[in-house]
Order: structure tokens, then sequence, then C-alpha cells
């Protein structure tokens, strides 16, 4: 069984070190190849990639991508030091990350300020894309990674993005759900119906969390 565990306490992973991850402004250049930034979620569409060819005889034309997307709030909740994340597009409670280490880190009180998250854990969806929009206008930072199977820690930057626009992804970019600045936010979720996952357990793999700064005077522009 290859899924990973989303729900769990933040003592029961192991104390790491930390592999700081560079921390870019969300700009129309800055996200080329990973998405774009989208002003209004209203008529945007979500891309569906197609259903892969087995053979030698070819997909019909204009079957394979019918699967549609689903659509529903993802909810941030900084509980003390322990940032949980909930999708309502697809039923989905997780333990995002921590800002302190994992086996120091409180989910009933702060016990110091939030200079960055701690992640964990990365997934891509390869069936289609992914637009988080803020409902709530405020700073929020997503973690990216361009496809590819063979992940790792140098490869994932961090963009800043004001709040202002969402971000969508195409599919197969790593990700992690979006980390607020403040103590909750919320966004709309769209995404692919499908909603296959791929996933890789950073700590496990690579022996570190990915610390994701939550700070502006970390960003720098490109």
């Amino acid at each position: 069984m290859n899924s990973p565990q989303y729900m769990f306490e933040a003592s029961s992973k192991p104390s790491l070190p930390w592999h700081e991850v560079p921390l870019l402004y969300a700009t129309d250049a800055s996200v080329q190849g990973y998405g774009c930034l989208v002003d209004d979620p209203t008529e945007f569409e979500i891309e569906i990639t197609r259903w892969p060819q087995q053979g030698w005889r070819p997909i019909d034309d204009g079957t394979g991508d019918e699967g549609g997307f689903v659509e529903g709030t993802f909810k941030c909740d900084w509980r003390g030091d322990v940032l949980y994340g909930e999708n309502d597009a697809v039923a989905g409670n997780y333990v995002l990350g921590w800002s302190a280490g994992p086996q120091q880190a409180q989910s009933q009180n702060q016990t110091q300020p939030r200079d960055q998250v701690l992640l964990w854990h990365m997934n891509y969806h390869p069936d289609g894309g992914q637009l988080f929009f803020p409902l709530d206008k405020s700073p929020f930072i997503v973690p990216l990674a361009l496809p590819g199977d063979n992940l790792h820690p140098d490869k994932v930057v961090a963009f800043w993005c004001d709040g202002q626009k969402g971000l969508y992804i195409h599919a197969g970019i790593w990700h992690e759900g979006v980390f607020p600045v403040h103590d909750q936010q919320r966004f709309l979720d769209r995404q692919g119906a499908v909603h296959a996952r791929v996933s890789a357990d950073i700590g496990q793999e690579f022996g570190v969390y990915l610390a994701c700064p939550l700070r502006e005077d970390k960003a720098r522009h490109i």
C-alpha cells in the first residue's frame, strides 16, 4: 500500500534537517511552466489530460477527456504550530506541515513565530490541472516543482502570492496545497474529477523537511 497517511500527530514524525526552499514572487513570468495567475475564476477552464493510448489503435477523437472537474472550498487552518488542510472538492483532510520541528510542534498552542512551514510531502495529479483562487484576499505561498518522477528537494521552489489573484497549476506539477501567512484562509479549488494522485514522502525519501518561508522579506523577483 503506497498511499500516505494524511492525518496524524506531528510528533509521530522524526526530527530531520531542513532544506530551505527559495521563495519567488508569483508573476506572470515566474510561474510560466508551472501554470498561470488567474484574475477571475468564473470562466477559467481546467485542463483535463486525455486518456493515454494503450496500443497502436488511437483514442477516438472527442473522447478520453470527458471526466470533467470538481469544485469546492480548500480550507487552511493553523492550529498552534501545525497547519491543517481540508479540501471539500475531493473530501480530503490533511496535515500539511508545521512551523517548528515535529517533535516540538504543538497543535494546542503556538510556540514560536510562523516564519516557515516545514513540508513533509508533495504530490501531483496526472489527470488534470488545479486552480487555487483565494476567497480571503490575504497572502499565501505555494510550493511547486516541475513534472517528472525524479523529484528532489533542489527542484522545489515556493511562490509568494499577494492574495489578489489565483494560481493555476498544470497537470503533473508537484505541489502540496496552499499555505496561508495568517491563521486561516479559504480558496476556491477546481481540479480534475478523476483525482489521480502520485505522492512523495519527502522525509522518508530524502531525510529532510522542506522549509518554505512565510515571510515576504524572503521573496525575490526573477
